[in-house]
């Protein structure tokens, strides 16, 4: 569930175990919306006011103020949340997200398709306002600790490099390197699994 509000918020999670707030009525201009989350889970709202105490536990419900003070429950649309909260929504953080690139066995260097996919990931990164973003890079088990382990650093660097020099902020990124301790495709010792051979992209 996200909640937006054009000022003051005045709403308590059902079901919270800490006190809930003190009523106070809402002010005029003010509204306080539901909207579904990520998945389309909805959960319930609290709103207490002057009036009352109203639950809003169904999408697109909201409480606005009416011109002489009191509050009514009105039904509102995805169109209209966007429009009425345009500011609030653009500063509420992006969902997290994993991308992941695979690498030429051996090397730095990404395959051709991961290549063509950089333009995409570049894209959904370049959609977030301030981004954090974790780049780490893993190797498959051939080789032994050391040279994977600077392997893995080097493939993480280069993405964090490509992506600086595609315009993302160096200061926002961190790179590291895992080795060959975190496979995504289990095998034993000196298996060259192209999938192990990656780096994951981690944004927030």
């Amino acid at each position: 569930m996200r909640l937006v509000a054009a000022a003051f918020l005045l709403a308590a999670i059902a079901g919270c175990a800490e006190a809930p707030p003190k009523p106070r009525a809402l002010a005029p201009a003010e509204m306080v919306a539901v909207i579904p989350g990520p998945t389309g889970h909805v959960g319930a709202v609290v709103v207490r006011t002057r009036d009352g105490e109203q639950v809003l536990d169904k999408a697109y419900v909201a409480r606005r103020v009416k011109a002489d003070g009191s509050t009514e429950t009105v039904a509102v649309t995805r169109e209209s949340v966007d429009a009425i909260f345009a500011e609030t929504v653009s500063a509420l953080p992006g969902r997290p997200a994993t991308f992941t690139l695979y690498f030429l066995e051996g090397k730095d260097e990404l395959t051709p398709a991961s290549k063509a996919e950089l333009d995409k990931v570049f894209g959904e990164l370049r959609r977030r306002p301030a981004p954090d973003i974790l780049v780490i890079g893993h190797t498959d088990t051939v080789g032994n600790l050391a040279f994977n382990d600077k392997l893995s650093l080097a493939r993480a660097d280069r993405v964090r490099d490509m992506l600086v020099g595609m315009g993302m902020e160096r200061q926002r990124m961190q790179s590291a390197g895992r080795g060959k301790r975190e496979l995504l495709v289990p095998t034993d010792d000196n298996v060259a699994e192209p999938r192990n051979r990656r780096v994951e992209i981690s944004v927030r």
